[in-house]
């Protein structure tokens, strides 16, 4: 994935909790324009990163090749800037799954206070289709991780 929204996984429950951390970089280039001295993160890339989030947790748990891809967002609301360089939570929790559908409630905190939070819908595509890996390289790392604890 070019545009990679989430750092690590802090912890994870598949398919059903998922905690994640990302800090956006002070360098990219957005930051000029949004805005000139007083740098924040735009909203519809905060939900993109929750969108991610979200999809780590949903794929965990899925034995097929499917990536779990964001097709609706509801109740979207922004609470707090967002600044760059500020390490930011992101917990998502799955409300429901279907065959084709899921959906997700989350949230993104910065030092424990919500800064934004949404619903979201997501749907399912063959990785192969898109041009993804088997394993997501961010949930292969957790897991070995874990596996090695155990």
């Amino acid at each position: 994935m070019r545009y990679r929204f989430v750092d690590k996984i802090v912890n994870l429950e598949a398919g059903k909790k998922i905690h994640c951390q990302y800090t956006w970089p002070q360098s990219l280039e957005i930051f000029e324009d949004h805005f000139p001295g007083f740098p924040v993160v735009p909203g519809v890339l905060l939900t993109e990163m929750m969108g991610q989030c979200s999809a780590l947790c949903i794929e965990s748990a899925r034995t097929d090749l499917t990536a779990a891809m964001l097709v609706q967002i509801k109740n979207a609301t922004f609470r707090k800037w967002v600044s760059p360089g500020v390490p930011l939570d992101i917990h998502a929790e799955v409300l429901s799954e279907q065959a084709k559908l899921a959906r997700v409630v989350v949230r993104t905190e910065v030092d424990g206070i919500v800064a934004a939070n949404s619903e979201l819908l997501l749907t399912y595509e063959a990785k192969d289709k898109l041009g993804l890996p088997d394993v997501d390289p961010i949930l292969a790392t957790y897991l070995a991780q874990f596996a090695l604890e155990s």
